[in-house]
């Protein structure tokens, strides 16, 4: 950060001028930005010539890059960084972008359905896809119960104190009946009310070794068999929510491979853990450039991301964009900076 820093000390004002024009045209148009267009932006009458001079220093200084012999110039990544720490203005949020994510918030609903609807407002206000990381749920569990579905599927409903509801679907062991089902459940519900899932697999797996007589092996098979659903719960359950990935696809040809990658990575990737440690310097917005984002570097997409907290100001989740590397940051930032924010206070009020 300090080197890149001191470059941009270094530069006079008009290379100055000349590398934020380039930045900001090409972020705009996604397209490179060429000498002559420049000279009518400039604040001083300067040559075509001139500039051309000015573009290339910048090229020699690795800020810029020429993608075709007679183009204009476009930011490299490392351009980019620097723009972004050194010359970027952020935007207020605007009104009608402060009005799309508080509408999001009042219709109810759990969670879940609320990080929902707020993804897919936060991917129309930018024109992105966004990235939800949804908080686990802690709350102590106060019921549970065991629904047949079928000879191979049975339903468990999870009934937590603050009044959440969980159903999960998972395949139980073969030969279960209503009173294994049952006993099942009345175990569980003597180990656990109290405890939440984190506690769960400890408890549970000592008091079947201190009540193996007190427990049928059916109900035990349907108890054990829940349990590997419930630790295993990335698999089953999203908690990473994806909206808006249509948005990706409006981009130059050329950046269609990349957005393939991209989107197998968000296929894979449920339960991220990463995606919570890229925000682990602090509360705040962070701008991650192309290679810079480790998730999805392969893409070549750039990612703005916050975290949001709790009540007791304990990072629990987070919100983001991300998209081609010319994203609109300064208008970005800010809706990325609120909508965390909001996010943070509804869930400490519904906690």
């Amino acid at each position: 950060m300090v080197e890149k820093n001191s470059v941009l000390d270094e530069l006079n004002d008009r290379s100055r001028e000349v590398f934020r024009r380039v930045v900001e045209g090409y972020l705009e148009s996604g397209e490179p930005v060429g000498s002559r267009t420049l000279t009518r932006m400039m604040n001083e009458k300067v040559s075509a010539a001139t500039v051309r001079n000015v573009m290339q220093d910048l090229e020699y200084m690795g800020l810029l890059d020429s993608p075709h012999v007679s183009a204009g110039r476009v930011p490299t990544q490392s351009g980019l960084r620097m723009f972004v720490d050194g010359l970027l203005e952020v935007g207020d949020l605007g009104t009608e972008d402060r009005q799309k994510i508080d509408a999001t918030v009042g219709n109810g609903g759990d969670v879940g359905a609320m990080l929902d609807r707020i993804g897919s407002a936060l991917s129309f206000a930018t024109r992105g896809a966004s990235l939800v990381l949804a908080p686990k749920h802690e709350a102590a569990i106060k019921h549970i119960e065991f629904v047949a579905l079928g000879q191979d599927r049975a339903l468990v409903v999870l009934v937590f104190g603050d009044g959440h509801v969980e159903n999960r679907i998972f395949t139980p062991p073969p030969g279960q009946t209503p009173s294994s089902m049952r006993e099942a459940a009345n175990f569980l519900n003597a180990a656990l009310e109290g405890r939440t899932l984190s506690d769960l697999k400890g408890v549970v797996a000592r008091d079947i070794d201190a009540r193996k007589q007190q427990i049928d092996g059916l109900a035990q098979a349907l108890v054990e068999s829940g349990l590997a659903v419930w630790q295993d719960e990335g698999a089953h359950e999203e908690r990473l929510i994806v909206r808006g990935r249509a948005n990706l696809l409006e981009g130059e040809q050329e950046d269609l491979d990349r957005i393939r990658v991209l989107f197998d990575d968000l296929e894979r990737k449920r339960d991220i853990a990463e995606f919570l440690e890229l925000t682990d310097e602090g509360e705040g917005v962070r701008i991650f450039i192309g290679s810079e984002n480790k998730l999805f570097s392969l893409s070549g997409s750039s990612l703005v991301v916050s975290p949001y907290m709790n009540a007791d100001r304990k990072i629990i989740g987070a919100v983001g964009v991300i998209g081609p590397t010319r994203l609109n940051y300064g208008r970005i930032v800010p809706i990325v900076d609120y909508t965390a924010q909001l996010v943070g206070r509804m869930i400490s009020d519904r906690g």
